[in-house]
């Protein structure tokens, strides 16, 4: 039964990618959990603060640590990721020796009311997560072009083309957790 950590790259009360994140968690089958991982409260990241981290990127980290594998769910800012969730991400893998995402199976995905998605923000993330030895899962890509109308006036997902390809990537996500997530040794 996989816990699965979700990072929603936007932190824009009215975020899209939310929006996404939250058709994923109504559609997580039985026996997987899926659980936010919120970054909001962390400093901009600076390596003064190696000797001595403050408590929100402690929090962090162990967050992070605390669940099987990890969703990232991101906007595309300038062709890129968001700075918020560099930002996260350079928390998360430091100080030097203590990278939380180290082995830690990662699955992307993105919308964008723009034509192409997400596909450079994800690109660019790939290539970070690899930096960072975190095996991340190479398909299905998901690159939605978010349109309202997939959502009802309760932010439920109501477009069953969109609702399929969350599950097939929600299913593909789950079973990338499986096959790479540490096993526990008793």
């Amino acid at each position: 039964m996989p816990r699965i950590g979700y990072i929603v790259g936007s932190l824009s009360s009215a975020s899209i990618n939310r929006n996404v994140a939250h058709a994923l968690v109504a559609l997580a089958p039985e026996g997987v959990e899926l659980v936010e991982l919120d970054y909001s409260d962390l400093p901009v990241y600076t390596p003064d603060h190696d000797a001595d981290y403050p408590v929100a990127a402690r929090e962090w980290k162990s967050a992070i640590e605390g669940v099987d594998g990890v969703i990232i769910i991101t906007p595309e800012y300038l062709r890129s990721i968001p700075g918020a969730l560099k930002n996260a991400i350079d928390w998360a893998s430091r100080p030097w020796g203590t990278n939380s995402f180290n082995g830690k199976p990662v699955a992307i995905a993105g919308a964008s009311i723009g034509a192409i998605g997400t596909a450079a923000a994800q690109q660019h993330l790939r290539a970070v997560l690899g930096h960072l030895n975190a095996p991340t899962l190479g398909q299905p890509e998901v690159f939605l072009h978010y349109t309202p109308s997939a959502f009802d006036a309760q932010g439920a997902l109501i477009d069953e083309q969109v609702k399929a390809i969350l599950e097939g990537f929600l299913a593909a996500a789950v079973a990338h957790v499986e096959t790479h997530a540490p096993v526990a040794v008793a």
